[in-house]
């Protein structure tokens, strides 16, 4: 496990107009461990952030910070799960999970191996040859998620995983991905549309302004864990659900 801590994030894009500021003075943190989502409107910078601290963007100025160590721009260090599955329809779904290893010319045995231990925890017992055009909706994320696993970095970015499914799936992931959280003790940042999800899957919530995106609230989900979908009827839940909506109903009339 690995702290996370960003240290007032600038990034604009040049646009017809001019420069256009997507993320403006941002910082924000996730200790070890942790379990943090954030949530925001459509086009608030929130995948352009994941992005930096990806290293695949470079901020205008401040820094991406792990466990103490400047990483700003260094790709690599965390794994990153983008909105779409990505998974290469050419390839099975065991070649799928195993490719930072291919490209990392690393031990592609040893990788494969792993990738089929755990596909009874992936919800793939059988499917592990299959190519992703067989699979459902539900199960090519899981298939993603088992991909950005076996990157083996102690930081997570999941960027919208299951915000394309139908309720039912979305639901039902939602409840997978907290056992699978617990069992293998990574520092998650979750971003999301969804206030439920957010305040279900996380410890934190960081509730983000329309574009320039800033840190308009900062929410500790002190609900009791291990936590089921049963937690989105207790009163404290829908407590906390009042306050982000609030703020985010402000920031979108305000923009």
């Amino acid at each position: 496990m690995a702290t996370l801590e960003l240290r007032s994030i600038n990034k604009s894009f040049r646009g017809a107009d001019g420069a256009v500021m997507v993320i403006e003075r941002l910082s924000m943190q996730a200790n070890a461990g942790e379990f943090v989502a954030i949530i925001g409107p459509s086009g608030s910078g929130k995948s352009t952030l994941f992005n930096i601290i990806a290293g695949l963007e470079m901020p205008d100025s401040g820094a991406v910070i792990i466990d103490g160590v400047d990483v700003t721009g260094r790709r690599g260090q965390v794994a990153y799960m983008p909105q779409r599955d990505a998974l290469l329809p050419w390839r099975s779904i065991i070649e799928n999970a195993v490719l930072a290893t291919i490209v990392q010319r690393g031990d592609v045995a040893a990788a494969t191996r792993e990738a089929r231990a755990l596909l009874d925890d992936f919800g793939l017992t059988g499917w592990g040859d299959a190519r992703p055009a067989m699979l459902s909706g539900g199960m090519r994320q899981r298939a993603a998620l088992l991909r950005t696993v076996l990157w083996h970095r102690p930081i997570m970015l999941l960027d919208e995983p299951f915000g394309a499914l139908d309720a039912l799936t979305r639901a039902q992931l939602q409840q997978w991905l907290l056992g699978l959280w617990h069992r293998l003790d990574r520092t998650i940042l979750l971003v999301t549309h969804d206030i439920d999800e957010a305040l279900l899957l996380a410890d934190r919530v960081y509730a983000l302004t329309p574009r320039p995106a800033r840190i308009a609230l900062e929410v500790a989900v002190d609900l009791p864990r291990p936590r089921s979908y049963a937690v989105v009827a207790d009163p404290a839940f829908a407590r906390l659900k009042l306050r982000l909506q609030q703020v985010l109903m402000v920031e979108k009339t305000a923009a």
